[in-house]
C-alpha cells in the first residue's frame, strides 16, 4: 500500500466470497487480489460496504475480512479502505481501531440508519466519535441516502468538517443529486478533499464536474472498460468515453430490469473472473439461473471499442 498517496481513480467495492453453507470465504482473497490487479487494472479497494454485505457480517467475521485484504494487498494494492460504519456507535469504534492496528491506509463510515441523525450536527457527532478511534488514519464519510434515507447535504457537511475530523479525506458520493457533488467540488478548492463517486452508469458525469474518481461493484468486472473511459475523458476523446459510459451503462439498464443486487453482482462476478463468490447472506437469496444465462449472454454480446 502506498502511504500518502490521494485516493483517486477506480475503487472496487468488493464483493465477500462466501462458502455454500453462508461462511465467509477468506481462501479466495489473495486469486481476488491478483484478478483485481493483474485482469481489471484496479489497486484500490473498499472493503466491507453494501456490496460486500458488511452490514450483514457479524464484527469478528469484518474484522477477519479486513485483515485478509491488507494481508493479500500488501505491496499489491494502493489503497485498502476499511468501512466501519455500524449501528452501535460502540461497534464502529471497535471497527476503526482494528483498522489502525492492521495498517488500512483508510477507513470510511455511513450514516447510522435505524436511530438516523437528523442534521449535519448530529451526523458529525457521531463521525467525529468514531474518526476519533484512529487517529492516525484517512477518514472518509460514506454518502448512500437512497440506502440510509439520511439526506444531510454533503455540501452542508464539508463546512467545518476538518476542524472537527481531522483526519478528515473525503467522501464516497454514491447518489444521484449532481448538484450536491458539484458544489462540493467547487468548494473544494485547495484539493484537499477527494470525492468518489458511486453511481457506476453514471460516472462520466461526475467526472465531468471533477470526481477524482469512483468507488463501486462493477469495477471488480468491469475495471479495465472503465479505466479505459478514464484514459479517454483525461485525452480528452469524449467521444470514446461516453461510448465506454453508454456500453456500462446498456449492461446494467438491461440488467436492472431483471433485478439486480448485491447476489446478482455475486453471480457476475462469478462467472467473469472465475472466482467463485458463492451466495449472500438472508435475506437476500441467489441469482436465479435464468437471470445468471441472460446477464452473462449480454455481457458476451457488447462490443466494447477496443475490440475485446
Amino acid at each position: 500500500m502506498t502511504p500518502g498517496k490521494k485516493l483517486q481513480g477506480l475503487v472496487a467495492a468488493t464483493i465477500t466470497p462466501m462458502t455454500p453453507d453462508g461462511q465467509i470465504n477468506l481462501s479466495v482473497i489473495r486469486q481476488y487480489v491478483d484478478y483485481l490487479v493483474s485482469e481489471q487494472n484496479v489497486k484500490n479497494v473498499f472493503v466491507n460496504g453494501t456490496t460486500g454485505e458488511g452490514l450483514s457480517l457479524n464484527i469478528q467475521e469484518r474484522k477477519q475480512l479486513a485483515e485478509e485484504w491488507v494481508c493479500q494487498g500488501k505491496d499489491k494494492l494502493d489503497h485498502v479502505i476499511i468501512h466501519v460504519g455500524a449501528l452501535s456507535l460502540p461497534e464502529s469504534q471497535e471497527l476503526a481501531r482494528h483498522a489502525a492496528a492492521i495498517g488500512a491506509s483508510g477507513i470510511a463510515v455511513i450514516a447510522p440508519f435505524f436511530f438516523k441523525p437528523t442534521n449535519k450536527d448530529e451526523l458529525i457527532a457521531f463521525l467525529q466519535q468514531v474518526a476519533s478511534e484512529a487517529p492516525a488514519v484517512p477518514f472518509y464519510y460514506y454518502h448512500i441516502p437512497p440506502l440510509t434515507g439520511v439526506k444531510v447535504c454533503v455540501e452542508e457537511l464539508l463546512d467545518g468538517i476538518k476542524e472537527r475530523i481531522p483526519t478528515f479525506q473525503g467522501v464516497k458520493f454514491s447518489d444521484t443529486d449532481l448538484l450536491d457533488l458539484a458544489q462540493c467540488i467547487n468548494k473544494n478548492e485547495r484539493e484537499q478533499f477527494a470525492f468518489l463517486y458511486g453511481v457506476d452508469e453514471q460516472l462520466l458525469s461526475a467526472l465531468a464536474i471533477g470526481a477524482d474518481g469512483a468507488v463501486g461493484s462493477t469495477y471488480n468486472y468491469l475495471g479495465q472498460k472503465t479505466n479505459l473511459m478514464l484514459q479517454a475523458f483525461a485525452k480528452p476523446d469524449l467521444a470514446l468515453a461516453r461510448k465506454y459510459q453508454f456500453l456500462t451503462g446498456e449492461f446494467l439498464n438491461f440488467v436492472i430490469k431483471l433485478g439486480f443486487g448485491v447476489a446478482q453482482t455475486k453471480a457476475v462476478m462469478t462467472f467473469v473472473s472465475g472466482i467463485p463468490m458463492g451466495p449472500p447472506r438472508l435475506p437476500l437469496v441467489d441469482a436465479s439461473e435464468d437471470f445468471i444465462v441472460k446477464a452473462k449472454a449480454k455481457l458476451d454480446s457488447i462490443v466494447w471499442p477496443d475490440g475485446n
